[in-house]
């Protein structure tokens, strides 16, 4: 299934009714918006319903958290992000999401948009007149105030103590801490009284069950009877919080409140950093931060192998009131961490881990966010900002966040207009994201500019990276003579002291490229043959992935198809891994034709529907190199090569990836697809064309209009790959009785 959703972390307590009127709404409105106090709840019940309606939507569901968002202009930017779409072009990333999104069918929930409000609503407001199939859920304490919008406020439980809402939720999370609890006819009246005390506020019913570790129920209802009497709903939900607070040791409120910097949740070895002090030790932070998971202050979450601790919202803002005068202190900290953590990354890039890496800096990416914030909007602290961003150019560059990277460069140049290295750095890393046809140009001046800039200040190593950019766009521009002597040049200096490895071993990368796109095979395989015995020796795996496409390269061109295939496969399998997308493009596109050359041009065809998902997020131009764009060749206008075609593009990426791998069988791996890609909807008007029904009798039986049966049709034939009516009907039949052979 195509989208990003994250797990549901903990069980979902009762909200029938609300589901129920959100699926109905969502089926009429294009806007729908969940509103209502903190911690009522609003985010998990988008999530449910964001999963109980995504196969509705062919192109994903996805979900996007703003809550660590602090600049408006950014907005745009994360849900590009979060949609994985990494356009190269220099365009307002607004009109990049009109652009890429046009012509699909997909939902996006935007969570937690309240204190950026204004720059949801003008860009959902965009979106919406611009891509009619798209969807929005949006979780606001306020609304967006467009006309579009229908508002569906999310109360707090039920507390009736026959009914089972808040009840079950108090005594799910009390039996967590108090093995044992459980409801009885004694305990209802209590517990009934305290949710009634609470107001039904889930997040303040799971705070108050963490005191059942201590207390009995009758204690603990009386004492927060004691505390909330009179109170309003955010009142009282406050005065829970406050109370869990004075539950706290000293140390754990400490933690509390220095752990608020964290934006999107922290590993145990950044709060050791930026919690410890005199009055919390190091070696006390794991005490303090094991304390406030036992009292639901924070929640502990497992991304990939890596153990993280997350803070709700609510929580979080409290904690940054009672940060107070040591908050300067704090995020500057925060931001220390940060920028060493990304200057290691950066320092241990050319090496093995790069996997964990990528992982790790996307786990990051809001406390990265908020360090750079940090640092442009406090005084003095601009440069740490421009070297912090620089020194991610490997993962703007190479792991699908050219847009964010190119956002973050924009203001940390602007606010560095001194000539000092982290400028020359920066402008070099600028130009590199500015690599699509339309800013090739300004790509290649930027570099110059860091080129003579780092040279002025006598900095060799980033005067070298500064002509690999060069060469780089010299390439994309198809000049190969004068490509392969600016990287000829480059192999043969020896290297400077601080020259990134990863990009002294590129240059040997696009040196034989060059070579080979020049007709030189031969001489471009014993250099990528040198930079593997580099790369190899350290373990090395993203430059290996372009050494092996450039390999599988030379190997067309000397008309050995096969071994080409293998080393492409090779590579394809890399980049998938290492999340680099315009590396997986051009190896898709590279296999597709390898495969039409090898007389397999069904497989040439899909491949290439593949490849185009890809690039559709990234640049449809392919760098507007006549080179880089060789797949283009391939399209012809017959039927079945389009019915392939359509195939592949509406593969998900691994199911694409895996098809090119040959992971699967072609025949398995169409029938998974055909089988995933159809909506329910689709499938129900599916089974009624096996039954023999015309599309008036469809549309009659499903009470729809005849067009709109004329429209369900048409897309199932095309998601399928069929030209007829009978071919859907054996296909429903082969899936009703397990029929696994070809349909078409």
């Amino acid at each position: 299934m195509v989208g990003s959703l994250p797990a549901e972390g903990t069980s979902f307590v009762d909200r029938r009714e609300e589901l129920a009127v959100a699926k109905q709404v969502l089926s009429t409105t294009r806007l729908l918006t969940l509103t209502g106090p903190g911690g009522v709840g609003k985010s998990r019940l988008a999530l449910r319903l964001a999963n109980q309606v995504k196969r509705a939507f062919a192109d994903g569901v996805w979900m996007v958290p703003l809550a660590a968002i602090e600049d408006e202009a950014l907005v745009a930017v994360a849900v590009a992000h979060a949609l994985r779409i990494d356009d190269f072009a220099d365009l307002p990333p607004e009109k990049v999401l009109v652009e890429r999104l046009r012509d699909r069918r997909l939902l996006v929930v935007l969570d937690n948009a309240e204190h950026v409000i204004d720059a949801c609503g003008r860009l959902v407001a965009t979106l919406l007149r611009h891509v009619p199939a798209m969807r929005f859920v949006v979780t606001s304490r306020h609304r967006l105030g467009l006309t579009e919008e229908h508002l569906l406020e999310v109360g707090p439980l039920k507390t009736n103590r026959d009914e089972d809402s808040a009840l079950s939720l108090f005594v799910e999370r009390a039996a967590a801490v108090a093995p044992g609890f459980r409801l009885t006819t004694e305990n209802r009246n209590a517990v009934a009284g305290l949710c009634r005390t609470l107001d039904g506020l889930p997040l303040a019913i799971e705070l108050a069950a963490v005191g059942m570790r201590e207390q009995g129920i009758e204690q603990l209802a009386e004492r927060l009877a004691d505390g909330t009497g009179g109170l309003t709903r955010h009142e009282a939900l406050r005065s829970t919080v406050e109370w869990s607070y004075g539950l706290c040791t000293p140390a754990e409120q400490l933690v509390w409140a220095r752990a608020s910097v964290f934006a999107g949740g922290f590993e145990l070895e950044a709060a050791e950093a930026v919690c410890e002090g005199p009055d919390v030790p190091v070696e006390d932070v794991l005490d303090a931060v094991a304390g406030l998971v036992d009292k639901s202050v924070l929640v502990r979450e497992r991304n990939s192998d890596r153990l993280r601790y997350r803070m709700l919202e609510t929580i979080r803002h409290y904690g940054r009131e009672k940060l107070g005068a040591d908050e300067p202190v704090i995020r500057r900290r925060h931001r220390d961490w940060f920028l060493e953590l990304a200057l290691n990354c950066e320092r241990t890039w050319f090496g093995p881990g790069q996997r964990d890496t990528v992982h790790l800096l996307r786990a990051e990416q809001d406390n990265i966010r908020g360090a750079l914030d940090y640092c442009l909007t406090t005084e003095g602290e601009a440069r740490k900002g421009l070297e912090l961003a620089g020194c991610l150019w490997f993962y703007w560059h190479g792991c699908t966040a050219r847009m964010e990277g190119r956002y973050w460069l924009d203001l940390t140049l602007e606010a560095n207009p001194a000539p000092t290295r982290e400028r020359a750095r920066g402008l070099w890393v600028a130009g590199l994201l500015a690599n699509c046809v339309e800013d090739l140009t300004r790509g290649t001046g930027l570099a110059l500019e860091s080129k003579e800039l780092a040279l002025q200040l006598g900095d060799a190593a980033e005067a070298a990276h500064a002509e690999h950019v060069v060469g780089l766009m010299t390439l994309f521009r198809d000049n190969l003579a004068e490509a392969r002597t600016l990287f000829e040049e480059a192999v043969a200096r020896p290297r400077v002291p601080g020259q990134l490895p990863s990009l002294a071993a590129l240059d040997l990368v696009e040196l034989a490229a060059a070579l080979a796109f020049d007709g030189n095979p031969d001489w471009a395989i014993v250099v990528c043959d040198k930079a593997r015995l580099t790369c190899e020796a350290h373990h090395e795996e993203w430059v290996l992935s372009y050494v092996l496409r450039v390999r599988a390269l030379a190997h067309t061109v000397k008309d050995e198809w096969e071994t080409a295939e293998a080393y492409a496969r090779e590579a394809l399998a890399l980049k998938h891994a290492l999340h680099d997308m315009v590396g997986t493009g051009l190896t898709l596109d590279l296999l597709a034709v390898i495969a039409s050359n090898r007389q397999r041009d069904e497989r040439a065809a899909v491949l290439l529907g593949v490849a185009d998902g890809v690039w559709r997020d990234i640049d449809i131009n392919r760098f507007g190199s006549k080179h880089y764009n060789a797949s283009q060749r391939l399209r012809a206008g017959d039927r079945a090569f389009e019915l392939a075609y359509r195939r592949g593009r509406t593969r998900g990426l691994d199911a694409g990836v895996a098809y090119a791998l040959e992971q699967q069988t072609e025949e398995h791996a169409e029938h998974t697809d055909r089988e995933s890609a159809l909506t329910r909807r689709e499938s129900e008007v599916a089974s009624l064309v096996a039954e023999g029904l015309s599309n008036q009798e469809i549309a009659d039986r499903l009470v729809i209009a005849r067009r709109t049966a004329e429209g369900h049709v048409e897309r199932i034939l095309g998601k399928l790959g069929f030209s007829s009516r009978s071919q859907i009907a054996t296909w429903v039949a082969g899936q009703r009785f397990g029929d696994r052979e070809e349909y078409t």
